[in-house]
This record gives C-alpha cells, structure tokens and sequence, in this order.
C-alpha cells in the first residue's frame, strides 16, 4: 500500500538533496548516515522522547540540524517499549480509506500527513533499522521479533550516529520572559534552552508514570493557544455488575463480540474482557468515542453487545427452534447457538438473573450494558483532546508562536488501537520537522523523511 504524496496546500517537506546515499529512512544505507555540516549550523529543541519526538529529532538531524531532545524520564521512549509487551503492533495494512476512516473526525486533518509518511513508509522505516515486519491475521503489522527493545536500541544507535544529543530527567516547565524553553533537572535546577525551530512532543496525559502527564496543557493555554480538554480514549468503561456475577466471571473474555451504543452508529468487534468493574478491550475501546458522547449528553450509555455477530436473528431463531424437552436453558443456549458460560451469564444479567422468557435470539444480537462511566485517565492507553486544529497551520507550527511545532497525542486526535495510535504519531512527527525545516530555510534541507523525491 503506497499513499505517498504531500500534504495540500504549503508542503511541509524539505527538498531532498541530489545524490544523497541516504534517502528516504528505512531505505539501503540510512542506518550509516553520511556526515554532513551546514554553514551557519541550524539548532532544533525536540521537547519529549516518544516516537513522535524521536523521529522529527531524526528527520532534522538527518538534515544537518544540530538537534537536542529533552526528556523528563530517565530513558526515552516507555511507552513505545511498553506497548512492545504486546508485540509492538505498530501500523496496519488496512486501506487507505478505512484507515483514514479509524481518526473520525480528524480524518481529513490527518490525511495529509499520511500521505507523507505512511504504513509502508513506517514498514521500511522499521527494516532499516534491522527489524523487518510482518502481518498478523487481522492485518496488524508487528516487527519480526513481536518486540519493542531492539527496534529501539537500534533507533537510539542511529540517533547516535546522527549526533543527536538526548539530555534525560529534564522537565520541561515552561517558557522563559524571552521565549525559549525552560527545564527543571532532577536535581532541582532550571535550566533556559533556545533553538532556531522547537518540535513539542509531549503526549496526552494516559500512563503518567511512563512521563505523560498532561501538564503542559496549563503553559499552552496561558499562551492563549485553545486545548481541547485530555480526556481518557482506549479506556474500559464502568458497569454495575451484580456482586455474584462480578465475582464469576470478572477477568473472563467475551468471544468474538460486537459492539454498538444504542443511538449511535459506532461499532467494535472482537474480544471484550468481563472485569470486576466493568469491560475492557478492543471492541470497547472502538466505540469509546461514542460512549463519552452518550455520558455527555445523558449521564448513562447503553452499550449493546451482539454474542453472534455472524449470525442474523433469523438463523438465531432455527438453530434456537431445536431446543429438547429435557435442556436446562444453558444446555439449550450452549448446544443450538454455541454460547459460552460468560455470554449465558451476560444475559441473565441484563435480566435480572434470569433468561428471557421470549426474543432470546434479539436478545442474543442486542444485550443490554449501562455503562456509568470510563476507567480514570491513568489508566487509558490513549487520550483524546489537545491542542485544536485551529492553532497549528498545514506544517504543525503553531499559529501563535512561529518555529513552534507540535505532534503525536498533543494534538486533538484520537484512535482505536491496532496500529493507528502509533502510526499517526510517527507521521504527525515526521511532517513537523519536514515544517520546521522549512521554517529554517535552505541551509537546512536535506534527507528528510517523506520529501518529494524520498517517498
């Protein structure tokens, strides 16, 4: 799947240099850049060491930008590496349409940058370092190794090589009477950072001890740019199960379920996970959107979860019609339509502890959750919210502070997991230095990322 192209209207790539050995990343001989020196030499602060970070510090290095990143943890990149517990799922091979379709409403905002820096543009990327990819049943795409460590070690040995210099448990509180940044160390003393260009990559505010924490927001806004508020995405969602049902069942998944919220046309499919409090897992976290709506306008959410998605209510009814005198009504719900214990208990649930006298196989493609809240922020994946669309121009540089960039989950943007997280924080990142290069001029153009001759 090659999307390829450039964002529309002002192109925030810098042209590539004639004859470069390097090339678009990922491409044959980008692990050993070729030195390069710009007179005068052009100065980049990168604020956060995430993927969206790490790799705008790597397109501009790549350009001959001398480039700082700046970290608050004491290493870069924990929440990449966390994800990596679970086989670093790191884009997916959908099309280009229902991948753009996953973003809702920042879909036509993203697209662009995408186009930029796509599934297969990331896909080489990682082989470039040394970890070539593949492609699970589902279409997920996870490096060979199904882990996160060496595809960082061999990213961070890259940055290296590139001169990039990261400077960690560096906090970042701020901007200075004069504009430039303002960092606080471990050991309690602040510190003022100026740069020709500056690319925040901060994060939202899910897994705080992981380093984002969302308090960036209050700076942002004292500069009068709008931020939607960081609210909690790829979350599980609060159910009151009854006491008896929570104890059985809490930690049980749901099978190959599917998800809608009454009134509402978001749906998610997959295996939902019964806990204690309520559900979690990707089916829930696909309609979380749609849930924080209804909780918004109502107080209350009504999720609705289809136990046969591949069957209709017809076929339902059949299978439902062979029923044997002597079947209890689990024997009959797990012998005709293959219920397990987790979805019998779901619907005497819904019903009070009983089964459905009539309708069960509406009931089956139908059952009823209230859903009273979402999980805290702490405990999300991602978060939605950030800074608007509204401040940033088609190169991520702000509006109100020019040579100021942003990307990856600072932004107002929000995505289902499977792959689309990452991917859009690697593309917003690449298409914030791409602006920032240009913001620099000449003098610093190069073997960006993404430009016109690169992808």
């Amino acid at each position: 799947m090659r999307w390829g192209g450039r964002p529309r209207g002002p192109a925030p790539c810098a042209p590539a240099v004639q004859g470069s050995s390097a090339g678009r990343l990922g491409s044959p001989g980008a692990h050993t850049p070729r030195a390069r020196t710009f007179p005068p030499l052009r100065t980049a602060t990168v604020v956060g060491g995430g993927p969206a970070g790490l790799i705008a510090a790597e397109v501009l290095a790549r350009a001959g930008v001398d480039v700082t990143v700046h970290d608050r943890m004491p290493s870069v990149g924990r929440k990449f590496l966390l994800a990596g517990h679970g086989g670093l799922n790191i884009t997916h091979t959908e099309g280009r349409d229902a991948f753009l379709a996953r973003y809702g409403a920042s879909a036509d905002r993203l697209r662009p940058m995408l186009d930029v820096f796509g599934p297969e543009d990331l896909r080489a990327w990682c082989a470039g370092l040394g970890e070539p990819t593949v492609v699970g049943t589902s279409g997920r795409v996870f490096p060979l190794s199904f882990r996160a460590t060496p595809l960082m070690r061999a990213w961070l040995a890259r940055l290296t090589d590139l001169g990039v210099r990261i400077e960690k448990r560096q906090r970042w509180d701020g901007w200075s009477s004069d504009g430039a940044s303002r960092f606080t160390g471990a050991d309690g003393r602040t510190v003022e950072v100026g740069g020709d260009v500056t690319v925040f990559a901060l994060g939202g505010a899910s897994w705080p001890r992981l380093g984002a924490d969302g308090g960036w927001t209050g700076p942002f806004t004292d500069r009068g740019i709008a931020v939607t508020p960081l609210r909690a995405a790829n979350v599980g969602v609060r159910v009151g199960w009854t006491e008896v049902f929570a104890q059985r069942f809490a930690g049980t998944p749901l099978k190959n379920v599917a998800l809608t919220v009454r009134g509402r046309p978001a749906r998610g499919r997959g295996d939902a996970m019964l806990t204690r409090t309520g559900l979690e897992g990707g089916p829930v976290y696909a309609v979380g959107a749609a849930v924080r709506e209804a909780l918004d306008a109502d107080g209350r959410c009504v999720v609705e979860i289809d136990l046969r998605p591949d069957l209709t209510v017809a076929q339902l009814d059949e299978r439902l019609g062979r029923r044997r005198p002597k079947d209890s009504g689990s024997s009959w719900l797990r012998r005709t339509v293959g219920l397990d214990p987790a979805a019998i208990g779901l619907l005497r649930e819904a019903d009070a502890g009983t089964l459905p006298s009539s309708g069960m196989a509406e009931r089956i493609k139908a059952v009823p959750v209230v859903v009273t809240a979402t999980m805290p922020i702490e405990r999300a994946i991602s978060t939605a919210g950030g800074i608007a669309w509204s401040q940033v121009d088609e190169s991520l540089m702000l509006r109100a502070l020019p040579g100021t960039f942003v990307a990856g989950e600072m932004l107002d943007w929000e995505a289902p997991t499977g792959g689309y997280l990452l991917q859009a924080s690697f593309s917003t990142g690449v298409v914030a230095a791409h602006g920032a290069l240009a913001r620099l001029g000449p003098a610093a153009s190069g073997d960006g990322l993404g430009g016109p001759a690169t992808v």
